[in-house]
């Protein structure tokens, strides 16, 4: 098989329709017989999961902020390992970034080397278009934008005014998309509902598929594709928890990073899922327990039913198991959870905190994260948080992180900890100074 190329699907603006752009393009070439895998810029836990729907591959975060170059350089091989095309779906506009500066989707094309494809939302464009385009193609010039996607075009009357205004630009057009309103997809407080809950996804891709190819010069855009960055560089990477790791994954556990599975796997752990909405306990033979984020404030009231997994957590705690959860990790492990309508529902009382997700604040942003030794990890990490759930009530424990935001400033003490038993609002994505 040849050497994996790529292009980084972007947009000037979040709500362009790259999304919807990418997981057509990854099922119209899986449709043809394309090998094609994908990644996903940035922080995101919603998206790559459709992407590896559309694909039939794992999507893979590359994160130019909270990782190194060698790790990005790393994940994005092995996410096209065994395909012939990598496409890379950008965060946000183009040139957005953290605050302060670094981890735009940009400056994940520059340091790939890839082609830029710019995905237009064009319904209210006319001749004005040239002038977006023109000033995305030459803000960066290390940054090449190689072709140009027409989003939600009007009729073909509109798709020749926008080409015509667009020819003297010399960027190719490589298709114009009309609108589907069939193909909207349902979003939620987090973005959008998981791949795993959209009850028509199949037949939702091979709609988006039908589209795109029918709208899209598939052969031209592949033919934009530039070789990925060769590098035999295996970074240092976060070790596991435990050798016999009890993963939470179900639709109330969702948000667990594939590179850090890939990880611990790789670093010989075994990893063992489980699915607490199933009312599932961790392996009793489990030495670490990871609870990732996701949505328990839907599912609060199932979960503080469930008390196979609930006494599952205190027994495992009570054998010295660390146990580890992060954002709806975190809130399970306290002592509980009020829901949109402020009706309260028990959680595992190991941690002395309580969250609320009737009194909602958006908390976003990357974090710097400094840590006592009760993980073993390193002491410096990088990660992100999100939610709208809120700190309703927190009792005495020793702090988990210090944290602080992406430009540095200090942000106090974050998440909590006692004896083997941890967790915080942090998504841990890498090493802090990873190469």
């Amino acid at each position: 098989m040849a050497e994996p190329r790529g292009v980084v699907i972007a947009a000037p603006a979040s709500g362009s329709g790259k999304t919807l752009v990418t997981l057509g393009l990854l099922r119209a070439f899986r449709r043809r017989g394309t090998p094609v895998s994908s990644a996903k810029a940035g922080p995101d836990y919603i998206d790559p999961r459709f992407h590896d729907a559309a694909s039939g591959r794992p999507c893979f975060n590359l994160d130019c902020w909270a990782m190194g170059g060698g790790r990005v350089k790393s994940l994005a091989r092995h996410a096209a390992r065994e395909t012939e095309l990598l496409l890379a779906e950008g965060v946000m506009g183009l040139f957005d970034g953290a605050s302060g500066g670094g981890g735009s989707t940009a400056d994940l094309a520059v340091l790939l080397g890839l082609p830029v494809i710019l995905v237009v939302d064009a319904p209210r464009q006319g001749q004005s278009v040239a002038a977006l385009v023109k000033g995305f193609a030459e803000f960066r010039r290390d940054c090449r934008v190689a072709g140009v996607i027409l989003n939600r075009v009007a009729s073909g009357t509109h798709a020749a005014l926008l080409k015509e205004a667009l020819a003297p630009l010399g960027i190719p057009v490589l298709g114009t998309v009309s609108e589907d309103h069939g193909l909207a997809v349902p979003s939620r407080h987090l973005g959008l509902v998981q791949a795993g809950e959209h009850s028509e996804l199949e037949d939702f891709l091979d709609r988006a598929a039908e589209l795109i190819a029918a709208s899209i010069d598939l052969d031209a855009l592949a033919a934009c594709a530039s070789p990925l960055p060769d590098t035999a560089e295996r970074p240092a990477s976060l070790p596991p928890l435990g050798q016999r790791m009890a993963v939470a994954r179900d639709e109330a556990f969702g948000f667990a990073y594939p590179h850090l599975l890939e990880d611990w796997r790789g670093a010989g752990a075994q990893i063992m899922p489980f699915s607490p909405l199933a009312n599932e306990a961790p392996g009793a033979d489990a030495d670490a327990i990871y609870l990732p984020g996701g949505y328990p404030e839907l599912h609060a009231g199932a979960l503080a039913a469930n008390d196979v997994f609930l006494d599952g957590l205190k027994a495992a705690a009570a054998r010295g198991a660390l146990i580890y959860g992060e954002c709806g990790g975190y809130m399970v492990l306290g002592e509980y959870i009020d829901d949109e309508k402020g009706a309260r529902h028990a959680m595992a009382s190991l941690l002395p905190v309580g969250t609320s997700f009737a009194k909602r604040r958006l908390s976003l942003g990357y974090r710097r994260l400094t840590q006592s030794n009760a993980l073993p990890w390193p002491r410096a990490l990088r990660g992100h948080e999100f939610h709208y759930s809120t700190l309703d009530w927190q009792g005495e424990a020793d702090p988990l992180f210090d944290a602080a935001n992406s430009r540095s400033e200090q942000a106090g003490a974050m998440g909590q900890r006692r004896g083997n038993v941890m967790g915080s609002y942090a998504h841990v994505i890498d090493l802090e100074g990873a190469p």
